[in-house]
C-alpha cells in the first residue's frame, strides 16, 4: 500500500530561504551557527544559535498580517506558499479539500517580548489586541488556513523536537478520514531574550564561544546544543488526489510512522532507550521495512553526552538484526536545534539527500564516540537512497520516527 506523498517543500533555515539554498548550504559544508545578533545575550551565558539571516517579511507576508503576527508566523507563511508552488498546488474548489496540521513549540517569541516590555515600562494600555493572538501556538496554522482558503479538519501539535513528525503522523489520519491534501511540518523563531531565557533552564544549551566547539551530536566533545529558529512546511497528498490532479513531482513517499512517549519525568529523560528503540520498530513494521532495507537513519541529534547515548543505543537495539551498521548521521549540528521545525527541516532534507543521493555529514565530528552497531557519518557521502528514517525527541518524553521511501511511480505502484 502506497503511504501519503510529499509533492511539495518549503524550506527557511539558517542555512537559506527555500530548499535548494538549504540543501546547497548542506552540501557544501557551511555552517549556520553563529553569534547571535539582535540583542546582547551576555547575562544568559550564551552566545551562540542559529539564525535566519536571510529572511525577508516583506517578500512573503502581506504588511496588514505582519502587524497582527509573530516572525515564526511569517516564515510559516513563507515556506507554506513556497511549498504550494513547489508541488504546483492550486486549493480546489472545495475549500474542505485541504487542511492544515502543524507543529509548535513555543509560539510568538518576539512578538511577546514587545509586549511585555510595554506593560513593565507603560502599563496594560501599551499592549495591543493582537497579543491575544501573535503569541498563540496554533497562530501559523490558523493564518495559512485563513489565508489562502484551507478549511480542512486542521490543527496544532505541541509534542515540542518531535512535532515536526507527529504532525505528519496526524496527516495520515486526516487524509483517512478523506481530506486529499494537508501541508505539515512547522517553524520556529525563540531568538530573543525572553525566549532564549527559557530554553536556557532546560540545562541542555551549549555556553561554547565558538562553533566547532558548540553542538556536537555524538562527538567525545559534546556539551548541549545550540537554538535555532526557523523549519519547513510539505506538502503531503493521497496518491490517487495527486495523480489525479496532475501532480509531476513527487519527493518521497511516507511510508510508516511511530510514537511514543518515556512516561518517565516531564524534564529528566527515561534512564534506557526502550520507549525510543519500540517508536523506531513501530514505524519500520508500519512501512513494511526490514532493519537491512534502511540506506540512512538522520539523527535526532541532542548534542549531550546523555541524550547522544540513549539515542545510539535506541538506534542499535531497533537495528540490531542488520547484516552492516546503519548509517546514521545529525545535520542539526549545522543549524543548531529548531525546535518543532527541526523535525520537519529534517524530514526535508532526507527527501533533498535522497534526490541526489548524496548524504550529508554531521557538522565538527571530530571526536566520535563508540558506537556499536552504528555507522556515524562524519562527512558527506554518494549514495544510493531508497529507504530514510527520520527520527525525533521532544522534551518531555516525546519519541518519533518516520520512514521515508522512494517513490516508484504513479504507474508502477497503482495508484
Amino acid at each position: 500500500m502506497t503511504g501519503l506523498l510529499v509533492t511539495g517543500l518549503g524550506v527557511v533555515a539558517p542555512t537559506g530561504v527555500g530548499a535548494e539554498a538549504h540543501w546547497a548550504s548542506l552540501v557544501r559544508g557551511e555552517p549556520a551557527i553563529r553569534p547571535i545578533e539582535g540583542f546582547d545575550p551576555t547575562r544568559y551565558g550564551i552566545s551562540l544559535a542559529g539564525q535566519v539571516r536571510d529572511f525577508v517579511p516583506e517578500e512573503h507576508v502581506a504588511p496588514q498580517l505582519q502587524v497582527q503576527t509573530d516572525r515564526w508566523t511569517w516564515m510559516s507563511l513563507a515556506a507554506a506558499t513556497m511549498a504550494a508552488e513547489d508541488a504546483g498546488y492550486t486549493a480546489p474548489d472545495d475549500v474542505y479539500a485541504t487542511s492544515v496540521f502543524l507543529a509548535s513549540g513555543s509560539g510568538g517569541n518576539e512578538f511577546s517580548q514587545h509586549e511585555i516590555q510595554g506593560l513593565w515600562a507603560k502599563g496594560p494600555r501599551s499592549v495591543g489586541a493582537y497579543q491575544s493572538i501573535a503569541w498563540f501556538y496554533a497562530a501559523s496554522t490558523g493564518q495559512i488556513s485563513i489565508r489562502d482558503g484551507y478549511k480542512g479538519p486542521s490543527g496544532v501539535v505541541v509534542s515540542e523536537g518531535a512535532g515536526g513528525l507527529d504532525s505528519i503522523g496526524w496527516a495520515r489520519r486526516v487524509t483517512r478520514r478523506g481530506t486529499p491534501a494537508v501541508l505539515v511540518g512547522g517553524t520556529e523563531a525563540g531568538m530573543c531574550p525572553y525566549a532564549l531565557l527559557c530554553q536556557a533552564t532546560s540545562g541542555r544549551l551549549s555556553t561554547a564561544a565558538r562553533p566547532e566547539e558548540a553542538y556536537l551530536p555524538f562527538d567525545r566533545r559534546a556539551n548541549g546544543h545550540v537554538v535555532g529558529e526557523g523549519g519547513a512546511i510539505l506538502l503531503v497528498e493521497e496518491p490517487a488526489a495527486a495523480r489525479a490532479r496532475g501532480a509531476t513531482r513527487v519527493w518521497g513517499e511516507v511510508a510508516g510512522y511511530g510514537a511514543t512517549h518515556d512516561a518517565h519525568h516531564h524534564e529528566a529523560p527515561a534512564p534506557d532507550a526502550t520507549q525510543y528503540a519500540r517508536a523506531i520498530r513501530l514505524s519500520l513494521a508500519d512501512a513494511g521495512v526490514t532493519p537491512d532495507e534502511v540506506d540512512l537513519v538522520v539523527a535526532d541529534g541532542a548534542g549531550t553526552p546523555e541524550l547522544d547515548a540513549l539515542e545510539l543505543a535506541a538506534v542499535a537495539a531497533a537495528f540490531s538484526g542488520r547484516s552492516t551498521p546503519v548509517p546514521v548521521t545529525a545535520p542539526s549540528a549545522w543549524t543548531g536545534r529548531l525546535m518543532a521545525g527541526g523535525s520537519a527541516l529534517a524530514v526535508a532534507t532526507a527527501l533533498l539527500a535522497m534526490r541526489d543521493g548524496i548524504v550529508p555529514g554531521t557538522a565538527f565530528l571530530d571526536q566520535p564516540v563508540d558506537a556499536p552497531g552504528v555507522d556515524l557519518v562524519q562527512g558527506s557521502r554518494v549514495r544510493e537512497l531508497s529507504t530514510v528514517v527520520v527520527l525525533a525527541r521532544g522534551y518531555g518524553g516525546f519519541n518519533s520516527s518516520l520512514v521515508l521511501r522512494r517513490h516508484r511511480g504513479f504507474e508502477e505502484d497503482g495508484s
